[in-house]
């Protein structure tokens, strides 16, 4: 195929253009290059023939329908938007222009293209979002998030990706645009930009800072392995139904402090302290507002009638994620400068 990805510089989206073309598909890379962008990230396929880059933000309408024309794809993977909650919290505009107006564009774009191609059965648009559309889940284990839950974000961030799913659905019904949608748990894995929780503790952990925990580190998180959600997605985009969503987890179900813990444990023994162990640098913080208490994914669709899986458990995961980071110091220092990495985001209430 033919893959045009949106947000294909960024962390997950990087992780998709690397395996697409590990895989023999074409890639079209189209990233506006924001804050969290880095073309490092698909630096090892950079020089493959089958690799292009358009760099091209997704609230530029014009830029999109050009880039379209010019390369046209077989799909659309739209992984681009703005990500982080916290910052969600400080600036909830750029989400809205980017995550909902943006998405209006591609869905635009898109139909735009397909059209003018006369409607060819093997077009899609894969619209990738996240599990936290849904809102918060009780501690009850059994309780999990289905593709049919309820929508009910809680935070700038959450509700601007509901906002870009619903449009979505909307353009497939009312259009008939060939579309599917995937909502995944969260991701960590090499190449995460080093605002997020796990990064943030290996990289503080190194250098001997306080490791930061919301509240008392209760939250529970279902943590998938970026590189199992793009095996997912391109697994998705190839095989998926029209027309269905498939949520995509981990099924491994964490609490933060846990989290904290295992990852403290295995640079223990990777890196061990001159003194003392990681553990010793924990610290609670103030939470975040309206921080969800669980979220987890039922897998049973995907799984049932996709036959996907995840391939390693969080403990596994962590552990490469956690050697990748020893093994590629110079990608993160270079991060460390950028607008808001190493400071606490999201306390405005």
């Amino acid at each position: 195929m033919k893959i045009l990805v949106t947000g294909g510089a960024g962390f997950i989206g990087s992780a998709v253009v690397r395996l697409a073309i590990e895989r023999g598909h074409e890639v079209v890379n189209v990233d506006a290059l924001t804050y969290a962008a880095c073309l490092e990230n698909v630096s090892s396929v950079s020089d493959n023939k089958r690799y292009m880059f358009k760099q091209a933000d997704i609230r530029d309408r014009a830029a999109l329908d050009e880039i379209l024309q010019e390369t046209k794809p077989d799909v659309v993977m739209h992984l681009a938007a703005e990500s982080h909650v916290d910052r969600s919290i400080d600036g909830p505009s750029e989400f809205i222009e980017t995550n909902v107006t943006g998405t209006f564009n591609m869905l635009e774009a898109a139909r735009k293209y397909w059209l003018a191609q006369g409607k060819p059965g093997y077009f899609r648009f894969h619209h990738i979002s996240t599990d936290e559309v849904y809102g918060s889940l009780p501690s009850d284990p059994l309780v999990q998030f289905t593709e049919n839950s309820l929508y009910d974000p809680r935070s700038p961030y959450s509700a601007s990706k509901a906002a870009s799913d619903h449009l979505v659905r909307a353009w497939a019904a009312t259009y008939g645009l060939p579309v599917v949608v995937t909502n995944c748990s969260n991701n960590y894995g090499p190449y995460h930009f080093p605002e997020k929780l796990i990064p943030v503790v290996i990289i503080n952990a190194l250098a001997g800072k306080p490791l930061p925990i919301y509240g008392d580190g209760s939250n529970v998180r279902d943590w998938l392995y970026v590189e199992d959600h793009a095996d997912a997605l391109l697994h998705v985009v190839q095989n998926g139904e029209l027309g269905r969503s498939y949520n995509i987890g981990g099924e491994n179900e964490r609490s933060n402090l846990e989290l904290v813990r295992t990852i403290c444990g295995i640079l223990d023994e990777l890196r061990p302290r001159s003194e003392g162990r990681y553990a010793d640098l924990i610290a609670f913080v103030t939470n975040r507002p309206g921080h969800d208490k669980r979220y987890a994914i039922d897998p049973t669709r995907i799984r049932e009638e996709l036959g996907w899986r995840p391939s390693v458990t969080v403990e596994e995961g962590l552990r490469k994620t956690v050697a990748w980071y020893l093994e590629n110091e110079d990608w993160w220092r270079n991060l460390q400068n950028r607008q808001g990495v190493g400071e606490r985001l999201g306390i405005n209430s």
